[in-house]
Formats: structure tokens, C-alpha cells, sequence
């Protein structure tokens, strides 16, 4: 576990994600992660699922630059921008995933999701990966017959890790 979240945590800073150590406060939407002014701050001793910094690091990711440093906590007040959602934030989360080489499992934990992770799972490991598409759009991969005629790799390469 301390293996993955160390290949996480270098990654995220390797992409220009700022991150940092500390304690999560109460009420924090996950016990061990906050997103504070469009960074990560998490709390290694009490990170549990590795995976779920790659999911907020998603939402970071996916927001337009002019936006990221009005990121806070549970993203409640974030300015929408469009393919910047949920969707988008777990597709850019498991294409990272993929990059490091993790297992799905990883990302897609018993304990997120609301439930939902095993279909989550399956989807993604099948191809069939929403927010893809949104990903695309918004300049960050390529999907389908664009990535066919431009000759390069499809989601969940990526062109370009932050927006």
C-alpha cells in the first residue's frame, strides 16, 4: 500500500498537482484528503484507499487552469466548466491508474463509489469508460476515430494531464 500511494504521490507532483502532507480536518469529505486552494493536502497515516487521491486529483485535473485555485474540499460552489465533472475526474483517475501500472482494485475500492465499484470496475477494464469522451473534448485524450486518424494511442493515454 505505502508502494502505491509513494508512485501516486510522485506522479501527481510530477504532473504539477501541489500536494502536500497533513491532517484532513473534521468533516472533510474524505477522512484523509482535502482539496485546499486547487492542491491536495492527505494525511498518510490515516489514508486507507490510495486510489481515492487519484479520483480528487481527477477533479483538480479536469478543471481549467483559471479555475483550479478556487478548488475546495468537496467541490461544493466549484465553478462548473463543461467536461469537467465526475465522469471526466474518473475517467482521468483510472487512465493515471493505468499509467502507473496499478491494479483497478485500487481506484475502485469495496468502500467508494457508493456502491457501485465492481460495475465500475468492469466497465473500465472492458473499455467502456465514461467520461472518456468528455476527456476528449476537453483536449486531454483522444478517442475513437480521431485517435485513429491522428495515428497516436486512444484513452486512456493521455495527451496531456492537466487541462
Amino acid at each position: 500500500m505505502q508502494e502505491a500511494l509513494d508512485r501516486i504521490v510522485e506522479f501527481l507532483v510530477a504532473i504539477g498537482i501541489l500536494m502536500r502532507p497533513g491532517p484532513a480536518a473534521q468533516g472533510s469529505f474524505l477522512s484523509a484528503i482535502r482539496i485546499v486552494h486547487g492542491g491536495l493536502v492527505h494525511d498518510p497515516q490515516h489514508l486507507r484507499w490510495p486510489g481515492d487521491l487519484l479520483h480528487e486529483a481527477g477533479h483538480i485535473a479536469v478543471t481549467p487552469a483559471a479555475q483550479r485555485a478556487g478548488l475546495n474540499d468537496a467541490l461544493d460552489g466549484a465553478e462548473a466548466a463543461s467536461h469537467g465533472g465526475e465522469l471526466e475526474a474518473m475517467a482521468w483517475s483510472w487512465a493515471a491508474l493505468v499509467h502507473l501500472g496499478l491494479p483497478g482494485e485500487l481506484l475502485f475500492h469495496a468502500q467508494g463509489y457508493k456502491g457501485q465499484s465492481a460495475g465500475l470496475l468492469l466497465s473500465f477494464s472492458m473499455g467502456v469508460c465514461p467520461g472518456s469522451a468528455g476527456l476528449a473534448r476537453a483536449g486531454m485524450t483522444l478517442v475513437g476515430e480521431a485517435a485513429r486518424a491522428s495515428g497516436q494511442e486512444p484513452y486512456p493515454r493521455m495527451l496531456r494531464w492537466l487541462r
